[in-house]
């Protein structure tokens, strides 16, 4: 079936498909939308409830790294076992390719979380022509670094009707790098000394990288840094009475990272400044065991944001869950395939504060 709606042109086929637990019915459909003000395109899957009449709807917003619709990681697709949970449970969700991925077009190596919020945004207009969807019910959910930038699409529009957050940032993009490296050193198996070099020479690159973002000398600022940090730390090294350092940190990898327009983007964010203008209610979970976003984050859902001065923020930690809100045991990165997908408790709180929230 071939339709066109305001908004792009919508193509895909109709299917019934069973939730997880059996008990209730969803359909889904892949569609294609053109970006307003922009020149690309946003491939997608849309699933809602079977049954008849209008629902809330949700747009999921994925994390660091190019994603797929599903947000398949380490085998795991996140947002589809959650859109479809969540169709099964009353509601509509859309869930899109990143930029560069599947039938997005665009360069995702060129873009910022900015523009990761703009593609919010354009779905969300998009739902909103959707047949079915209470246009005044549309919120995001995100995952990590789609925390950030749902948090952004929220401050820019009045279409976004509430937050759902996994492991989502709601800290300072600078505080955010320096508390994640921190605790992956902290966790490596990495000597004491070592862990105490990454982590000095992980804040002078940091500290520089905020400094120099927006200026055209970042990469020669990067790299006098480190030439500087070397000398001391090769008369340090002497001391130690070691015949070879295996320590040495990529300076050239990390520069040209750190010269991209995500990276210095994302270094200057400000969750206060963007958190202060978003009002709407927001749920927040994290896990206790994630190392990529620290569990102290969810504090800032309810600091920085109105949200939470008019009391309208929920948290959650969850204990024994990692980064991929998954149930863990090591709760290390090497772990991630191994386990299966977010447990049905985490959707089941979901799920019951959408419906006293928004339904």
């Amino acid at each position: 079936m071939t339709r066109m709606l305001k908004g792009g042109l919508l193509i895909g086929l109709w299917f019934s498909a069973l939730n997880i637990a059996g008990a209730q019915q969803f359909n889904s459909e892949e569609v294609i939308f053109e970006a307003k003000g922009d020149t690309i395109q946003i491939g997608a899957t849309i699933t809602s409830p079977k049954q008849g009449g209008t629902f809330p709807a949700l747009v999921l917003v994925s994390g660091t790294g190019p994603q797929n619709r599903d947000c398949e990681m380490a085998g795991q697709p996140l947002f589809a076992q959650i859109a479809e949970y969540l169709s099964s449970k009353g509601y509509i969700v859309l869930r899109m390719d990143d930029r560069g991925v599947g039938k997005t077009t665009g360069t995702y190596q060129q873009a910022t979380t900015a523009d990761f919020a703009k593609d919010a945004l354009q779905a969300v207009d998009f739902l909103k022509t959707y047949p079915n969807v209470e246009s005044r019910k549309i919120g995001l959910l995100g995952h990590s670094e789609g925390g950030a930038a749902m948090s952004i699409a929220a401050s820019q529009s009045k279409d976004v009707a509430f937050l759902v957050s996994l492991a989502g940032l709601a800290t300072n993009g600078m505080e955010s790098l320096l508390v994640q490296n921190e605790n992956i050193v902290r966790n490596s198996p990495a000597t004491p000394v070592d862990q105490k070099r990454y982590n000095q020479i992980n804040r002078l690159m940091f500290s520089t990288a905020y400094q120099y973002a927006q200026s055209d000398s970042l990469e020669s600022k990067l790299n006098e840094v480190y030439d500087y940090w070397k000398l001391k730390d090769d008369l340090y090294f002497k001391t130690l009475g070691k015949e070879w350092d295996h320590f040495r940190f990529p300076i050239y990898s990390y520069a040209m990272q750190a010269v991209g327009p995500w990276y210095r983007y994302f270094v200057r964010y400000n969750a206060e400044l963007v958190l202060s203008q978003v009002d709407v209610p927001i749920l927040a979970l994290n896990g206790d065991k994630d190392v990529y976003v620290d569990p102290t984050n969810l504090e800032g859902w309810q600091k920085y944001s109105k949200s939470g001065q008019k009391g309208l923020v929920t948290t959650h930690l969850l204990p024994n869950v990692n980064h991929l809100m998954q149930a863990c045991k090591t709760c290390d990165a090497k772990e991630y395939a191994e386990l299966g997908t977010i447990p049905t408790s985490t959707l089941a709180i979901i799920t019951a504060w959408l419906n006293k929230t928004v339904k």
